[in-house]
């Protein structure tokens, strides 16, 4: 059974396991209880549908992964760059980065707001959060309808709907690197501009 609002992970050797509201005791470094707590409620991030947290991981370095996750996503769902600031550092860099975006926090930025023009309506859901040791694993959603123009193309409000999937290295304080594949071929069915 898939739930809307509470969070939903399943368990793995040293992994939480929350069902619906209910957790499984953890034993490992502090994360007893509900790691839903771990979330920022701050209004405006977006929330992760569904998380799993490493036990092995204190609670500070938990809380602080899932933030960092809440806060990129958030720049993703809005293409407001403040966000992007708070999550990744200053030497970022993109492991796979696309022709054409330039290296660094520039990228994302870059990618967002060209990608904006083409969809301005565009939203991201963070609907799977992994947060393993220093990395973040992400499953996302983008959504939004063609309404701008794309490779000389004109959109007709036609609706975007694509997963992709990112794993971030975190460093002290910050995201320091990242991995990530886009679903592109269903991106371009729906923009109709391949088949």
């Amino acid at each position: 059974m898939r739930y809307k609002t509470p969070l939903i992970a399943c368990s793995v050797a040293s992994m939480i396991l929350l069902t619906g509201a209910t957790a499984a005791p953890a034993t490992q470094h502090g994360h007893k209880g509900d790691p839903t707590r771990l979330i920022d409620r701050t209004p405006g991030l977006v929330r992760p549908l569904s998380l799993t947290v490493d036990g092995s991981l204190s609670e500070r370095r938990a809380r602080q992964e899932v933030r960092l996750a809440q806060l990129l996503y958030t720049f993703w769902n809005t293409g407001r760059t403040q966000y992007l600031d708070a999550a990744v550092s200053a030497d970022f860099q993109d492991n796979t980065l696309p022709a054409g975006r330039p290296q660094g926090p520039a990228g994302p930025a870059f990618a967002s707001k060209n990608f904006r023009a083409v969809v301005p309506d565009l939203t991201c859901e963070l609907s799977d959060l992994l947060i393993t040791g220093d990395k973040i694993t992400a499953r996302l959603v983008f959504r939004g309808h063609f309404t701008g123009t794309f490779n000389g193309v004109q959109g007709k409000g036609q609706k975007v709907d694509f997963n992709a999937i990112d794993i971030q290295h975190v460093g002290k304080n910050k995201i320091t690197e990242d991995w990530h594949i886009e679903d592109n071929q269903t991106l371009l069915s729906q923009l109709g501009v391949t088949r």
